[in-house]
């Protein structure tokens, strides 16, 4: 029986191995068996794709060339093979124009993407970037165990998709050069901190706190509308000095009472200014913030308390390598597209296709 993993199309770009800096890096032989399990299982299956689909007539042309990369020619029996599993879905369109605009769409795309393939092969030819028969049994062992098949099965399956075994091993053997050139060229490019990471924890903390409901106090020293640079300054002098003072809630409390202040109740962040809501999400409970400047005056802020979608933020520890691996995916992605760009401005490329 042919499961359907192995029949899956991908059109997204694959996930790439990249550096992980010290501090952020688990166990290097970990890391290197998930990423590789990532790339292969998601990758390698869109080599699996049925071409029964796609029936020509006798009056059709069967084979011609549709591109040449640099005097490197894409058939299009090839084309045809790898835009198969899409051709379903334009199949649905409701008019013989739609259909016919679905297929070219579709036809115009992949031929693109074999286009970016053809060059990075041709990178790894210049480069003598090789990949062994190890390394191709080994990826073909992760995808068959990733399927959950035993061999024979998933040789069968191999088979009835119109693959024989020779032809599944070279197009294996052409995903890992890709990968390795993209490796070598693209991943220099690309650092990520620790600083970054931080940063996009925080951003991310600040949205979820937005949705919460909260319980804050704050002190005020007023100014007028019309209050000169000099007025502001010493009203931010005054009020740091309040901010020295305070340590617990019971001096927030007691300067409160001196200087002037309250405190909210049950409030969401589009209850108050914005330049409050944003120092209030920046809050954790029990915190006190450093002075404000608004057209209001200038505020010290302590939050009371606060729930609803902040109950739903985890630690720092607990996200932070998933949000390395989230920034490494969309730079390497960036940096990947540039690398493709300077590949097609030194290329000479003559599209063919004909629909």
């Amino acid at each position: 029986m042919v499961r359907a993993v192995l029949a899956r199309p991908v059109l997204a770009r694959p996930v790439l191995a990249r550096p992980v800096p010290t501090a952020l890096a688990p166990a290097p032989l970990a890391e290197t068996n998930v990423i590789r399990t990532r790339i292969l299982a998601l990758v390698l299956a869109s080599t699996l794709v049925s071409t029964a689909s796609i029936g020509v007539s006798h009056a059709e042309v069967i084979e011609r060339v549709v591109a040449v990369v640099n005097d490197d020619a894409i058939f299009l029996t090839d084309m045809r093979q790898k835009a198969a599993p899409y051709l379903a879905r334009a199949m649905q369109a409701p008019t013989e124009g739609q259909r016919m605009e679905a297929i070219r769409q579709i036809y115009t795309q992949v031929l693109e993407r074999m286009i970016d393939e053809r060059l990075i092969l041709q990178v790894a030819d210049e480069e003598d970037v090789t990949v062994s028969t190890s390394d191709v049994s080994e990826a073909i062992t992760n995808v068959r165990t990733q399927s959950g098949l035993g061999e024979t099965e998933f040789w069968g399956a191999v088979q009835a998709q119109g693959f024989t075994p020779e032809q599944y091993r070279r197009d294996v053997r052409q995903q890992l050069l890709r990968l390795k050139v993209l490796n070598q060229r693209v991943r220099a490019r690309v650092n990520i901190t620790e600083e970054d990471v931080r940063r996009r924890y925080e951003e991310s903390a600040a949205r979820t706190r937005r949705t919460s409901m909260f319980e804050a106090c704050y002190v005020r020293l007023a100014l007028g509308a019309e209050a000169s640079a000099t007025e502001i300054h010493r009203a931010m002098q005054g009020a740091q000095a309040i901010r020295d003072r305070i340590e617990s809630l019971s001096d927030f409390e007691l300067a409160m009472e001196e200087h002037g202040g309250s405190c909210t109740g049950r409030i969401s962040e589009g209850d108050v200014d914005p330049t409050l809501g944003e120092a209030l999400s920046q809050l954790d409970e029990g915190d006190t913030s450093d002075p404000i400047r608004t057209d209001g005056g200038v505020f010290l802020l302590h939050l009371m308390s606060r729930d609803s979608g902040a109950s739903d933020l985890q630690a720092y520890e607990a996200v932070r390598m998933d949000l390395y691996r989230e920034m490494m995916q969309e730079a390497m992605t960036r940096q990947e597209e540039l690398f493709l760009q300077e590949l097609r401005r030194r290329a000479v490329i003559d599209r063919r296709l004909e629909l």
